[in-house]
């Protein structure tokens, strides 16, 4: 599981750090607000935890912005203010659970934990990106109506682009997070598996789902 924690204070920042990666997470700290939501939207994270007071951009614009452009990740908000109105205004922002500091780093785990279940109770049974259509439960893919027959790892790579569709995803991650290997500068898996997916849902049509960003990796539209 990869925590991004937005935080602007240092020590703050790096004592939740150490308390996730103790607890087997994987972490990744923007320190302001404009940062965080980038790495919010285009990051692979499993779970974010946010500040609210933050420069460049508040905790609570951040996770409004985020929300608006229809992200899910689940949000605990961390904050100083620990009003009833304020805990109010995280969770009508978009935040799935509030702690107010001083806080225990053993309770802020457990809520990402929370928040983590919570997220995956429900799960989606039918991924999308305009026409094209992965169902989840009988393993069928469509584009315009049309089935299209995928290899395994054609199949992973395509659902893991569809449930992080609008972000873009470098090799190294999806080697990581889609056939669980280390990344190998000099492996040319990840080309040859998009390039055969590629040519399986886009030839033919006008519009392209799956775009090369150069130096960066792929995103799916």
């Amino acid at each position: 599981m990869h925590v991004l924690i937005v935080e602007d204070d240092a020590k703050i920042a790096e004592f939740v750090a150490r308390g996730f990666r103790e607890a087997g997470f994987r972490t990744t700290r923007a320190a302001d607000g404009e940062d965080g939501l980038l790495q919010a939207q285009h990051g692979p994270f499993d779970a974010a935890i946010v500040d609210i007071m933050l420069p460049k951009m508040d905790g609570l614009e951040l996770i409004r912005r985020l929300r608006a452009s229809g992200s899910k990740l689940p949000v605990v908000v961390l904050s100083a203010r620990s009003s009833v109105d304020s805990r109010i205004a995280g969770l009508e922002a978009g935040g799935d659970d509030y702690v107010s500091k001083p806080f225990s780093i053993a309770e802020v785990i457990v809520r990402v934990q929370t928040v983590l279940r919570r997220a995956s109770a429900d799960p989606e049974t039918v991924l999308r990106a305009g026409d094209l259509e992965m169902d989840l439960v009988t393993h069928k893919v469509t584009r315009a109506g049309e089935s299209i027959r995928l290899q395994p790892l054609e199949y992973q790579l395509l659902e893991y682009l569809l449930r992080n569709k609008g972000r873009v995803i470098s090799k190294t991650t999806i080697l990581e997070r889609v056939w669980d290997c280390s990344f190998d500068p000099h492996t040319n898996l990840v080309e040859t598996r998009v390039c055969r997916l590629r040519d399986k849902i886009d030839k033919g049509h006008d519009v392209k789902h799956i775009r090369t960003v150069v130096g960066f990796g792929y995103v799916l539209e």
